[in-house]
């Protein structure tokens, strides 16, 4: 088998681990990632076959260009903007989600601080309120000795009736 031959076969190999590795649902991601993936599949397939030569250094990661400026997306206490697309959302975790990042992964994408929020003032605002009002994060009153009056009589057990022998 000559050269070409090999390295023909070793892309498509990596060409079809890739494609069953992204038909997996699990599996999410950007379609701008798809050929970083594809190049990293093949280095390692040949480094698996033992046909790679010097380390190829791999692509360097794309830069990404937030759609708004981090001021911008904060700037209503109503919704979040989005950097991914510009879009408004009250919070981001679903978006995040459908465009295979975390919110850590969102942060560090665009440079973040730690705590920059997913959820827009005014929807988690709206949301404490109505735990709030249906009693979510209170623990249960319990009865002290002290707070039971003084002259009332103490509970005493109810008496069993007596149940009749059977014959």
């Amino acid at each position: 088998m000559t050269d070409t031959d090999n390295k023909s076969d070793l892309v498509m190999l990596a060409a079809e681990l890739t494609a069953a590795w992204l038909s997996n649902p699990n599996n999410r991601v950007n379609s701008e990632d798809v050929p970083a993936f594809l190049t990293k599949m093949h280095v390692t397939v040949q480094q698996l076959s033992g046909t790679s030569q010097a380390a190829a250094e791999p692509p360097s990661a794309p830069g990404y260009t937030p759609a708004v400026s981090v001021r911008k997306s904060l700037a209503s206490p109503d919704h979040i903007i989005s950097m991914i697309d510009g879009k408004k959302y009250k919070t981001l975790k679903r978006h995040l989600s459908t465009n295979g990042l975390t919110p850590d992964e969102y942060r560090e994408r665009y440079g973040l601080k730690a705590d920059y929020p997913m959820v827009a003032p005014a929807y988690g605002e709206a949301r404490r309120a109505m735990a709030v009002k249906i009693g979510l994060g209170r623990k249960p009153k319990a009865a002290t000795p002290e707070e039971a009056p003084a002259d009332a009589p103490a509970k005493t057990p109810r008496k069993r009736k007596a149940t009749e022998a059977t014959e």
